[in-house]
């Protein structure tokens, strides 16, 4: 088979024999060459897609990560809040524990009735059911209404603290004042004022109020105080003296023993010492005297009281 070309500017015909070897062999490797080329743009064609598709997958997978990472930080930061406001909510229950112990007190001191303020159970609570639906409390609110909640319970807390305050300085004023007489059993043998003295006949002023009582009697603590003598004394024989603040002092002279030392806290009632006749003294009794600001006064008031 052959094939014939023309050229214009030589006017001649070529024959090109499709037959002959060499040209069968051009033919095959330039075919070769094309399916080659081809299939090595292919290949390329087909990795740019591929790195695509690897790329877009990638980027997907970092996407995903992501916004698991935001999911993981925001659960954590809403579990701090969850866990911040709970321990608040702890601390308000002590606070209200503390503060529930203190209105008991109060009610007791105060004496008032433990109906009327009940410190053991939530106050009953009642009404119609509202016409308009309830909105839920979003966090923000929560918190703005958990520190408005703080803010009354510290208002609440001072105010009672403030209250106590008054109320024990009430109970210490009537517990440190004198009060009564300093033995159970016995009768007034000689009162404040002037009078004979026992010894010398003569006219004497007498400080204080005594009580005849059988020895060995107990001695009592007319107030609560502090004890500032307790021992011998010129006069006295053995005595005990209590200040009580507020310039009051009582004194109890002529014991036959003594049963405080001093530094002593007492209490109203308390037993003190034992009744006697030591030092200047006629007979077993007691010897009750009231000071103010250092003079004696008359006891006379306080033991009607």
């Amino acid at each position: 088979m052959n094939i014939i070309f023309f050229s214009r500017r030589e006017g001649k015909a070529r024959h090109l024999n499709l037959s002959h070897p060499l040209t069968v062999s051009l033919t095959g490797v330039a075919a070769v060459g094309v399916l080659v080329g081809v299939f090595i743009l292919g290949s390329r064609f087909g990795a740019s897609k591929a790195w695509q598709i690897d790329a877009g997958a990638e980027g997907a997978s970092s996407a995903i990560q992501a916004q698991k990472a935001e999911l993981a930080a925001m659960k954590a930061h809403i579990q701090e809040r969850i866990d911040a406001l709970s321990m608040r909510l702890g601390q308000f229950d002590a606070q209200l524990l503390r503060l529930n112990a203190v209105g008991k007190r109060l009610t007791q001191m105060a004496n008032i009735s433990s109906r009327e303020f009940d410190f053991d159970h939530d106050p009953p609570q009642g009404g119609p059911e509202s016409d308009t639906g309830g909105v839920s409390a979003q966090l923000p609110d929560l918190s703005a209404m958990i520190d408005s909640f703080e803010s009354r319970l510290d208002q609440r807390s001072a105010q009672f603290s403030s209250l106590e305050s008054v109320l024990l300085g009430r109970q210490l004023s009537s517990d440190i004042r004198p009060t009564g007489r300093p033995v159970r059993e016995g009768y007034i043998s000689s009162v404040f004022g002037q009078r004979m003295d026992p010894f010398s006949g003569e006219e004497a002023f007498h400080k204080g109020v005594d009580f005849a009582a059988d020895a060995g009697t107990d001695v009592l603590a007319v107030a609560a105080g502090v004890v500032t003598w307790a021992g011998a004394r010129d006069g006295y024989g053995n005595m005990v003296e209590v200040t009580h603040g507020n310039g009051i002092v009582t004194r109890y002279a002529h014991d036959s023993k003594v049963l405080v030392s001093v530094g002593q806290t007492v209490q109203r009632g308390q037993v003190l010492a034992t009744v006697g006749s030591t030092g200047r003294s006629t007979g077993p009794h007691v010897h009750f005297e009231v000071l103010k600001g250092g003079q004696q006064i008359d006891p006379s008031s306080f033991i009607e009281n």
